[in-house]
């Protein structure tokens, strides 16, 4: 077998002392967590470790000594082994180093039946092969130990020293790994490294400034890693939430009262971009705002996505503020806006006296070219007054609308897609009654064309029946038919018009609609531990050989292998209304094709018997 030590970086060059750590229950490793510096006092060890086992809640104990040569220090090897007795262990780890070598030596000794301690070798030939010069004797003594070795029992061990940087390995976080076959031994082994590591937190606040008589080396000895600024805000993080959350109770309690749940009111807000974008910006601060505590990394990442998200949008939503009421661009753009609705208006005239006309050497139905025509003409003609009426008031209004942005970009986004969907209401107008009478044809003519084979459509049970029709029946079917059938080229014409006006509306809503999803959703906290501390978010480890002397042990360097920008977005992504598709492409293009709307008030629900 193989014996594992997890060894930090920091404790390389630490005093001589007590190395603590923990066993990994049901692997052959250990995890060095810090190094006790001597002189000590075995009785306040035993007291300290206690007392760091019950905060963190890991097994914490003495895993063996370390040894670094000093001058005066001599015997200090032999002290330290003599240790064992005192803090009674199964395994105790004899590590030493020698001045001028990167490699560790290491005796690991085991106690017998009898409770005595016995040397165990578990380094030198093993791995590094044996000395040069030694030749054939050297072999028969390793054959020797190893006859020895199995005659008690015992297995003769390779040791191997991982070393890595513990300030990174605590504060990071391990995802499983994707697009790969990892080692079952190693993905049960890795999490509990790394768990070990983060839930000692408490044993790395003893620094060597405090007035301890215990002395640890560990990633935070030389002095404890902080930020006066960090402290601040966590100070007055606390009267800010609570002060937020009370606004929050108050608004969320006025929008449910009943004047607001009134079915028309509660239509209208459902339908509008501002007022669901309201409503999930008001759950998002309910999240960050929480009293409870994020004791789970997903819901502190959530938090904190949130929260980032929330203040770019609100910088965004300034910076926009700034710039629209610099130079009276408010006024030009109110003096913008009516012009171009006028413009477009008449530029739908001319379509429709196009349409009325023979468009593109079409030869329409002449009677229902006219009435279709004059109809849409009289719609846009109330438009043209409505605009009119309004013009005066259109620069106060945008004024006042151009002040939602300082609640974010995404409440001006949300805005100008309601604006622009009141803009081009005549449009959808247009495109509903073009689609509800070229639907009326087209499912027309399907049922005439069961009539004449004989069959009909059964509401109850939802399938084709065969029926028996009478010749009046018969003759009447026929008539309608071929009324429908010579009606639909005209009725098609308009719908496909309107149909495309009503798409280029729809798109640029959409449009719309993606960035204030992608402010809405984008992890911008993750994506920036990705980029700048990318260590934060591990997928895994690599190894690369860091000494491998002869003598000593084999020394390995374990590098945190980071998230994948792919991955990163799909975990932490936070969820919209948006996030999920409702209809997919064939079905858009069956809606299309059969004259249902592709922008319904209502969404249709399939049947359940």
């Amino acid at each position: 077998m193989v014996l594992k030590i997890f060894f930090p970086q920091c404790c390389n060059k630490a005093d001589s002392g007590l190395l603590v750590g923990r066993w990994i229950p049901g692997q052959n490793s250990a995890v060095v967590l810090a190094v006790i510096h001597y002189p000590f006092i075995p009785g306040q060890v035993k007291q300290y470790i206690h007392q760091m086992r019950g905060q963190s809640g890991v097994d914490l104990t003495v895993l063996g000594s370390w040894s670094m040569p000093k001058e005066g220090q001599e015997g200090m090897e032999s002290f330290l082994r003599d240790l064992s007795t005192i803090f009674p262990q199964g395994q105790w780890l004899q590590l030493s180093r020698e001045m001028g070598k990167i490699g560790f030596r290491c005796h690991v000794l085991t106690r017998d039946q009898n409770g005595k301690l016995v040397q165990q070798e578990k380094e030198l030939k093993e791995d590094g092969g044996g000395e040069k010069g030694e030749g054939k004797g050297g072999e028969k003594k390793l054959e020797e130990n190893k006859a020895e070795g199995e005659k008690g029992g015992g297995e003769k061990d390779k040791v191997i020293f991982i070393h890595y940087e513990q300030r990174k390995v605590m504060l990071s976080q391990l995802h499983p790994i994707e697009n790969g076959v990892p080692d079952p031994q190693t993905e049960s082994q890795l999490p509990q490294v790394f768990g070990t590591v983060c839930q000692s937190e408490p044993l790395f606040f003893l620094d060597k400034y405090d007035d301890s008589p215990v002395k640890l080396t560990h990633w935070q000895s030389e002095g404890r890693e902080g930020s006066i600024i960090v402290e601040l805000m966590k100070q007055a993080s606390t009267p800010v939430c609570l002060l937020t959350t009370w606004i929050l109770t108050l608004w969320t309690s006025l929008c449910s009262s009943r004047i607001l749940n009134v079915r028309p009111m509660r239509f209208i807000s459902s339908k509008l971009s501002t007022c669901v974008q309201l409503s999930y910006r008001t759950e998002h601060l309910q999240t960050v705002c929480s009293p409870t505590r994020a004791t789970a990394h997903n819901h502190f990442m959530r938090k904190a996505n949130i929260f980032v998200s929330f203040f770019v949008d609100v910088s965004l939503g300034l910076l926009l503020v700034s710039w629209i009421y610099r130079e009276n661009r408010i006024g030009k753009l109110a003096n913008t806006l009516v012009p171009a609705a006028d413009h477009v208006a008449k530029e739908l005239e001319e379509l429709l006296q196009w349409l009325m006309g023979a468009p593109a050497g079409l030869k329409m139905n002449r009677a229902l070219d006219q009435v279709l025509g004059r109809f849409f003409l009289y719609h846009i003609h109330l438009w043209i007054s409505y605009i009119h009426l309004m013009s005066p008031f259109v620069e106060m209004i945008l004024w006042y609308v151009g002040l939602s942005a300082c609640l974010g970009l995404t409440f001006a986004l949300s805005l100008l897609s309601d604006i622009t969907a009141l803009l081009t209401f005549h449009i959808y107008c247009f495109y509903v009654y073009g689609a509800r009478l070229y639907c009326m044809t087209v499912y027309g003519l399907s049922s005439l064309w069961r009539l004449f084979r004989g069959k009909k459509w059964n509401v109850l049970r939802q399938r084709v029946d065969s029926c028996s029709y009478d010749l009046d029946q018969l003759f009447i079917g026929t008539l309608l038919f071929t009324i429908l059938l010579f009606l639909l080229p005209t009725t098609a014409l308009y719908y496909l018009v309107f149909t495309l006006l009503r798409l280029v509306v729809v798109m640029f809503q959409g449009v719309v609609h993606l960035g204030v999803d992608f402010i809405n959703s984008f992890p911008l906290f993750a994506m920036g531990l990705r980029l700048f501390r990318s260590y934060r978010l591990a997928e895994g480890v690599k190894f690369r050989v860091l000494c491998e002397e002869p003598g000593t042990p084999l020394h390995l360097m374990m590098d945190i292998n980071p998230l994948k920008v792919s991955s990163v977005v799909q975990t932490y992504r936070t969820p919209t209304y948006s996030c999920y598709p409702k209809d997919s492409w064939l079905a858009l293009c069956k809606k299309l094709f059969l004259g249902e709307l592709i922008y319904p008030w209502k969404h249709k629900t399939t049947k359940i018997d």
